[in-house]
């Protein structure tokens, strides 16, 4: 069952705290206060919070804390929770052949188990909306969608389930087994189907659907085209991969005759409704076209380390004015399934061009709040602490001995160790407390995962 939002009248007032707003202006208070009202947020700004508030049902101290906008995830692969640990040492293209067949027999059942051990580690790490790409739809495995989005609703987590796809196998120059995939007729009825069922485009949503086809290496050129026409059809948004590697590169010259990003310009796959995972390997004139359509990045830092990718031009991107959010990707390439650790590799690893300046603690904090908001189009409801807007607020505890003499609030969430989550909101409703999930029982959640796994494994 969905978490109900709470009452439109009771307060909640955080005192004594130090502030990162993330507004346009990246205002900051030192000693300020937050006041949420329903499932908004009523009042910031220095000092204690007005005297004369009432209906207030929680007053909370947040000396020797730091409140910050939720996180945003934009991009993940929930499943794959259930297969961590598996090809540890392999570059993407090899890693997919040795994990498509053990995807291949997932079903509605393991999926759900998946999907809450991937959301219960998104929330405990500070992040209060995410996206998830799931494009593996077995003919037996049941309402895969419906499971996923079940599971997160449990939870109370803000929501973009995305309807992926895969209908170019092996047989037809892809690269997933031909047992893996969907006809392309299909694969449009399911994603309008997901949009009409599920899709919700008012203010405060918990629940949108985006169209995803899975990548340029496993979709076919007709079901790029259509699901563009399709979600700009039904007014939602479009995602994919893109440029992740090397060797996706060469894929589409060989295929197509032009690189990843010229590709997604002739089949309509560039503007201010689309975002693409990684963009790794884009050159000057890629990210360019990015910057003039609009065109979204969500970067994984970690998933792109961890399969050897490479480091994406996010400095760049940035400079020339391209949407830029970050994401976890699945937890088959990036076991720890944290987005709030994000932050800090994002920083480091973008730090490796060479300059010290190319990603502040602060920008990194941007890319996960207001950066992600903006590739998830919902920029005017989340990613920053702003009178109006909803209340996704992570309170973290920077007191203790892993922070404490850490001189900059800032930096001791982006450069230190993740801080202990003292109080996570979503909505307004407190679905983290002290580190701890509110919603659901997480030995029953972390139990159901290893049944889960070790259940896939054997189907293989």
């Amino acid at each position: 069952m969905a978490v109900q939002p709470p009452r439109p009248d009771q307060r909640i007032v955080i005192e004594n705290v130090a502030i990162a707003t993330v507004d346009a202006n990246d205002t900051e208070y030192a000693r300020g206060h937050v006041v949420v009202l329903g499932n908004k947020i009523e009042s910031v700004g220095n000092g204690p919070a007005p005297s004369w508030l009432d209906n207030v049902v929680r007053r909370i101290n947040g000396e020797g804390h730091l409140v910050t906008p939720g996180l945003v995830n934009t991009h993940h692969h929930f499943y794959q929770w259930i297969t961590r640990g598996l090809a540890q040492d392999n570059i993407l293209f090899d890693w997919l052949v040795a994990l498509y067949p053990t995807w291949a027999r997932i079903d509605d059942r393991l999926v759900h188990a998946a999907a809450q051990g991937s959301a219960a580690a998104l929330l405990k790490s500070g992040c209060t909306t995410a996206s998830d790409h799931h494009y593996v739809f077995p003919k037996d495995g049941g309402d895969i969608l419906g499971a996923e989005i079940e599971a997160v609703q449990e939870l109370g987590m803000r929501f973009t389930a995305l309807r992926g796809s895969m209908d170019r196998s092996k047989k037809d120059g892809g690269l997933p087994p031909d047992h893996a995939v969907e006809k392309t007729e299909d694969i449009l009825i399911a994603s309008e189907a997901a949009v009409d069922k599920y899709h919700d485009a008012s203010f405060d949503s918990m629940l949108q659907i985006a169209i995803a086809p899975c990548s340029p290496f496993s979709v076919s050129t007709e079901l790029m085209r259509e699901a563009a026409v399709l979600a700009r059809r039904k007014g939602v948004r479009l995602h994919t991969h893109g440029s992740e590697t090397a060797e996706e590169e060469a894929f589409c010259k060989e295929l197509f005759g032009m690189g990843p990003t010229d590709y997604f310009e002739s089949t309509g796959w560039l503007g201010e409704d689309v975002w693409m995972a990684h963009c790794v390997h884009m050159n000057d004139s890629d990210i360019a076209k990015f910057a003039e359509t609009g065109t979204g990045v969500a970067h994984c830092p970690s998933s792109n380390a961890r399969l050897a990718a490479g480091i994406a031009r996010v400095p760049d991107m940035l400079k020339a004015g391209v949407p830029v959010g970050l994401g976890v990707d699945g937890t088959a390439s990036n076991e720890s399934g944290e987005l709030g650790t994000e932050l800090r590799n994002a920083l480091l690893i973008n730090r490796l061009h060479g300059s010290p300046t190319a990603l502040t603690g602060r920008s990194a904090l941007r890319l996960g709040t207001m950066g992600g908001a903006r590739v998830l189009g919902r920029q005017n409801e989340i990613g920053s602490i702003e009178v109006g807007k909803l209340a996704d607020l992570a309170l973290w505890k920077i007191d203790g001995i892993m922070h404490s003499s850490i001189a900059d609030p800032i930096a001791a969430l982006t450069l230190g160790a993740l801080p202990p989550l003292a109080l996570l909101l979503v909505n307004g409703n407190p679905v983290v407390e002290k580190g701890n999930l509110t919603t659901v029982n997480e030995d029953k959640i972390a139990q159901d995962c290893a049944r889960a796994a070790k259940e896939l494994a054997a189907r293989l």
